[in-house]
């Protein structure tokens, strides 16, 4: 979004005329917006109003100080001193200026009065408490006031002003504002609930609690006579889940699901299997299997107990096939049963 800044140049006006125009040059070749008092110089009270509802709409202050006071108000300071004081007390980002050496100004470009030098005196020790750069002639000046402009922007960055057409209504800022907040919201909740189970799972079996499976196989003689077989095993939601959990890690489909059980089990089963298999002297089992009603029963408990969702991925239209992912709550749960704990 290209944005300009609108600086408000202060300072003496007859004196510095010279001046004057050289930072306004400088300041419209940084893009920004130079506002003076140059068709209306501060000269009375009624002024004085306007003259703070100017400052308050600029982003930056910039005060020229040379070898004169400038006129005065009915208590005696001048408009230049009331402007720096405003913009200070305003909070303005204020950027000032203050000649190195008044004694070589001569003519016009001094106070003539012993009254106006004590005033000058004391106002150039009034800004000179703060951060203050020095100059010496207008071109002196106009480079002080680009290096100081461009760190008053870095450090202090103003709202500054935009294009109608790129503008956003207070009624859209406000909208922003409100769906900014609601996403933060949605984002702790989200955060919150990841380690939570949905509710009401408490009354399902889960996590400790057991479950039989008929592990079913084909046992083979030496004759080649083959038996069908089976096999009780009796296992917790947690054993089993702990071992399909890492392949759905990003997705798998319902059957490649159905053999890491088979193959899971298998292994439960290890010692049991080659012990059966001795005793009815079967030469090999093969043809390991479950039957679809009890995977579809493992499946459609972790669905419920928030574990694991219904992939949906966009995939060939060949592909039939149904595919399973890990819950955000499912993918917390995996980590706490697989992860090595601390000893």
């Amino acid at each position: 979004m290209d944005k300009r800044y609108q600086v408000f140049v202060s300072s003496t006006y007859e004196d510095l005329k010279e001046e004057r125009k050289e930072v306004m040059q400088t300041l419209l070749e940084m893009d920004c917006i130079p506002c003076g008092m140059e068709l209306f110089p501060a000269s009375n009270e009624s002024q004085w109003s306007f003259i703070k509802s100017i400052i308050d709409d600029c982003d930056y202050y910039i005060l020229i100080s040379g070898g004169r006071y400038g006129s005065v108000n009915s208590d005696g300071m001048g408009y230049t001193e009331m402007e720096y004081r405003y913009a200070v007390d305003s909070g303005k980002p204020v950027a000032a200026f203050v000649i190195k050496d008044p004694q070589q100004l001569i003519g016009e470009k001094i106070e003539s009065t012993d009254e106006g030098k004590a005033k000058l005196k004391a106002f150039r020790e009034l800004v000179q408490k703060k951060l203050t750069k020095y100059w010496t002639n207008k071109d002196d000046l106009a480079g002080a006031v680009s290096l100081s402009m461009n760190n008053l922007i870095r450090k202090f960055p103003a709202i500054g002003w935009i294009k109608a057409d790129e503008a956003v209504d207070e009624k859209s800022i406000k909208e922003i504002m409100r769906l900014q907040k609601e996403n933060e919201e949605l984002k702790m909740q989200f955060s919150e609930n990841i380690t939570r189970p949905p509710q009401g799972v408490e009354k399902l079996s889960q996590e400790e609690d057991r479950i039989t499976i008929s592990l079913q196989f084909t046992g083979k003689t030496k004759n080649y006579v083959t038996y069908n077989c089976s096999m009780p095993c009796e296992v917790s939601w947690n054993d089993i889940y702990s071992a399909l959990s890492p392949h759905l890690t990003c997705e798998d489909d319902e059957y490649s699901m159905k053999i890491e059980v088979i193959n899971y089990l298998k292994d439960y089963k290890y010692d049991d299997l080659i012990e059966f298999k001795k005793k009815n002297k079967f030469t090999n089992l093969s043809d390991f299997m479950i039957q679809d009603t009890e995977f579809q029963k493992i499946k459609i408990q972790f669905k419920a107990l928030g574990l694991i969702k219904q992939s949906i991925k966009n995939r060939s239209v060949k592909d039939k096939s149904d595919y399973w992912t890990l819950t955000p709550y499912g993918d917390f749960v995996m980590t706490q049963l697989i992860a090595i704990k601390k000893r």
